[in-house]
């Protein structure tokens, strides 16, 4: 059973465990991080500002009641675009188990029901073909190639940009 929550401080310390864990898988997709981001005090840091910022909304994503990943929706924008960004992880052991598809589907009901929004876009490195299917199980649609998008693995990388709008949407 998958679920998802927001974030709190008492996740500091398992979110610091988990990414430790997890530090060589995630590696290839992450940005490069401080020693800081793996302890405690630097997930506490990164949560404390995230519940502070009111452009940004991140989940806890659970498996059987354990945290196994992270869902944000950033870039949280009002106005005439109604709009926000959509990203995930998941630890290893989660990996290949429906979980970020999951994970995904709530989130998207989140974004759409609950904040109203109009659009998510989502990118993922061009060679990250299980983020693209976990997209397209959810209805997002390819919309283009972003070159040198985002800095990751300490070098900037092309991304596959994805979007759903929520006329499309269809909740499973």
């Amino acid at each position: 059973m998958v679920q998802i929550r927001p974030i709190t401080p008492a996740d500091a310390e398992p979110f610091a465990a988990l990414n430790v864990a997890n530090r060589e898988f995630l590696a290839p997709f992450e940005p490069d991080r401080a020693e800081s981001f793996y302890t405690p005090a630097g997930q506490l840091a990164m949560i404390e500002s995230v519940r502070a910022d009111p452009h940004m909304h991140r989940c806890v994503i659970e498996a059987d009641g354990e945290p196994v990943g992270m869902i944000t929706l950033s870039v949280i924008e009002r106005g005439p675009a109604q709009s926000a960004n959509l990203g995930y992880w998941v630890a290893q052991a989660a990996n290949g188990r429906g979980v970020a598809s999951a994970a995904t589907a709530l989130m998207v009901r989140v974004a759409f029901d609950e904040f109203g929004l109009h659009r998510l876009q989502a990118g993922t490195l061009t060679d990250n073909v299980g983020s693209q299917k976990v997209l397209a199980r959810n209805g997002f649609e390819r919309i283009g190639l972003a070159p040198a998008y985002l800095r990751i693995a300490g070098r900037w990388q092309d991304h596959i940009l994805f979007q759903l709008i929520n006329d499309k949407w269809e909740p499973a």
